[in-house]
């Protein structure tokens, strides 16, 4: 039979262990220093992008700040008396009341559409009487109701004002029966 060689003994500085070991602490140092690298890399074009947009940034502030003019606080114009709509539905004579406010950022236009009121009044009147009244039990309804109602007043203030003067139609009553 032929012999098995013998083992080697271990070297008395640890050979095998000690090189493995060294060659860990090798890899472990190159992926620092690329994750180092990269970190580097990431944060000088950070410094250096934010740097261009701190120049760019006061001439912008300047330009912005002539431009766009301060955001006034809200009014608001109720219109009464409540609007009243009757309906059919399922066989029965059903009945809407709705009271509505107007809300705005500028006095002198809102003024100026006051002349228009009887002229809203009508659109409002003809938007209510003509929903579903199954629909205008389900929240969605009463809120798709409002945005078409913010809708009908801001074109009819575009057309008599030129500017849409209404921001929002607000619905502060509404009673379904």
């Amino acid at each position: 039979m032929a012999k098995k060689p013998a083992p080697k003994p271990p070297a008395a500085d640890g050979g095998e262990k000690a090189g493995g070991k060294g060659k860990l602490k090798i890899i472990i140092l190159i992926v620092v220093a690329l994750l180092l690298a990269i970190g580097l890399s990431v944060g000088a074009t950070w410094f250096l992008l934010s740097k261009d947009k701190k120049d760019e940034k006061p001439a912008e502030e300047h330009a912005s700040e002539a431009a766009a003019p301060v955001k006034q606080p809200a009014l608001y114009e109720s219109i009464a008396p409540a609007f009243i709509a009757n309906y059919k539905h399922q066989g029965r004579q059903r009945y809407m009341q709705v009271s509505v406010a107007l809300m705005a950022r500028n006095q002198a236009e809102l003024d100026a559409l006051k002349i228009h009121m009887p002229l809203i009044r009508n659109r409002l009147v003809m938007l209510f009487s003509g929903q579903d009244f199954g629909a205008l039990m389900t929240p969605v309804g009463k809120e798709m109701l409002r945005s078409q109602a913010t809708a009908v007043v801001q074109e009819l203030a575009q057309k008599e004002t030129g500017k849409t003067v209404v921001e929002q139609v607000l619905f502060t009553n509404i009673v379904l029966q």
